[in-house]
């Protein structure tokens, strides 16, 4: 009798790599870091065995091996002697990785990955936008205002508008000087930025309020306020992902 493991591996769709790109090591772990988030290999049961993967992807040993080492690095899988590769419980997984997120992100039809994303981008903006109050110079401060006015004459073009939006939120982290937080938020960004499960809806109206809550931010900043940016910008970021979200007709688990 074949193997649940091995039959559930050989019935998955035909990777998409079939024409063997050059790191045969790294398709591999795409394709096996999909399977685990998805629960072809749940949490808790081993890989199938070194054989198995090898005939499943026509790789070598070696492949596979580096391909079990990668997955190891991201948290997924942990070689136990003489127990095989187990899967680890997501608790374990790296979800700052680039292929976990984004494998998480695309079967979370709750958007409950989504909303953790938003609420540690909102936690970390909200604390940079506390510091930029009070060390941002007279240049930053003229910076964000030729920002949020540069957006009040975008807001029929999204695309364009979006691109002036990163830009200023990116302004403002970079004059709070926290470079780890802002490495955090800009890790996170750049998985999700082009996926409309978080870019939602983008239309004109949308625009024009998103711009409101960027200017309260700017002349909380220009005030020298720290407790009032901070706030700005916590109330900001939260409003704008309800209303990206809104046509999901899923709950909303955002904490504050």
């Amino acid at each position: 009798m074949t193997p649940p493991q091995e039959t559930a591996l050989n019935n998955s769709a035909t990777p998409a790599w079939v024409h063997r790109p050059a790191n045969l090591a790294r398709a591999v772990t795409a394709e096996l870091v999909e399977r685990i988030v998805r629960g072809v290999h749940p949490s808790g049961t081993s890989l199938p065995p070194e054989p198995v993967l090898c005939e499943t992807f026509s790789v070598s040993r070696t492949v596979v091996r580096e391909a079990v080492k990668i997955l190891q690095e991201k948290g997924l899988v942990q070689v136990r002697q003489g127990a095989g590769t187990m899967v680890t419980p997501e608790s374990d997984w790296h979800m700052l990785d680039e292929l976990v997120l984004a494998a998480t992100i695309a079967v979370d039809d709750s958007l409950a990955i989504l909303d953790d994303l938003v609420v540690t981008r909102r936690v970390l903006e909200s604390d940079m936008a506390n510091v930029a109050a009070r060390l941002a110079d007279a240049e930053t401060i003229e910076r964000l205002r030729a920002q949020v006015d540069r957006m009040d004459e975008l807001v029929d073009d999204q695309v364009t508008y979006h691109e002036h939006d990163r830009a200023f939120h990116d302004t403002i982290m970079q004059a709070s000087g926290n470079r780890i937080a802002r490495g955090v938020v800009r890790a996170l960004e750049s998985q999700v930025i082009n996926t409309a499960r978080y870019m939602g809806r983008t239309e004109r109206s949308l625009c024009v309020a998103s711009n409101k809550g960027h200017r309260r931010i700017y002349e909380r900043i220009a005030a020298q306020d720290p407790d009032g940016a901070a706030e700005a910008m916590f109330t900001h970021i939260t409003e704008a992902w309800l209303v990206r979200r809104s046509g999901s007709g899923k709950p909303v688990r955002l904490q504050r």
